[in-house]
């Protein structure tokens, strides 16, 4: 049984990645770069440092960057958080891991001021020992960084780790990191698609995993 579950949030424990999708499509409608819905989910799971070099030309990166990103904050935080909701028995499923003797560490994307906000949404802050953040990384998922953050944080080697996610980034980014990744198809991805990124299992959602959490590889580590 591994020590410490390693879980990202949005996807994952939050249904926030349609809401992500539509302000980056909105984000970069505003500086005359046309994408739509499923181009922008796909990526979903990134951070921007990852998003903006897929849609903006290399010539414009260094000129717009900070403001596109500026720009998807601000349109983030006004229009979509207070729609962000949890996804059902995602505090549950913190509790059947808290109370198994697990750590649990978060390793999100998201940036550091948000997931105060995430804590309060799935009731979670009481469960959570550590968390890793855009601001812990140099470089987001699919990179390995936000884990290896995430880790260091508690001082656990990828052997006593299990990550949990909802996109192919975060399975690849763990695996960078020698870490197996318990994948959930809630954010949007396809069962294949996950296996396929390196998943050792796929569940729908923290609903499900908590009923199979016996048959899990969370209780078989």
């Amino acid at each position: 049984m591994a020590d410490v579950l390693l879980t990202d949030i949005d996807g994952t424990l939050v249904d926030s990645n349609a809401l992500h999708a539509e302000a980056w499509r909105r984000t970069f409608e505003h500086f005359g770069i046309e994408t739509d819905l499923a181009q922008m989910w796909s990526q979903i799971g990134k951070g921007g440092d990852q998003v903006i070099p897929i849609f903006v030309p290399k010539a414009d990166q260094e000129r717009l960057e900070e403001s596109i990103k500026k720009f998807r904050k601000d349109i983030f935080h006004r229009d979509y958080m207070a729609r962000i909701v949890a996804f059902s028995k995602s505090r549950e499923l913190l509790q059947k891991v808290k109370h198994s003797g697990m750590q649990i560490v978060i390793a999100s994307s998201s940036e550091k001021e948000d997931l105060g906000t995430y804590g309060k949404i799935v009731k979670m802050d009481d469960l959570i020992d550590e968390a890793s953040s855009s601001a812990d990384a140099e470089n987001s998922k699919p990179e390995g960084d936000i884990f290896a953050a995430a880790m260091k944080k508690v001082n656990a080697k990828p052997a006593q780790c299990i990550a949990l996610g909802d996109t192919p980034w975060d399975a690849q980014a763990a695996r960078k990191c020698d870490v197996p990744t318990i994948g959930l198809t809630c954010g949007g991805w396809k069962r294949q698609d996950l296996l396929d990124a390196g998943c050792i299992e796929v569940w729908q959602d923290p609903a499900d995993l908590l009923l199979h959490y016996e048959q899990s590889a969370l209780a078989r580590r």
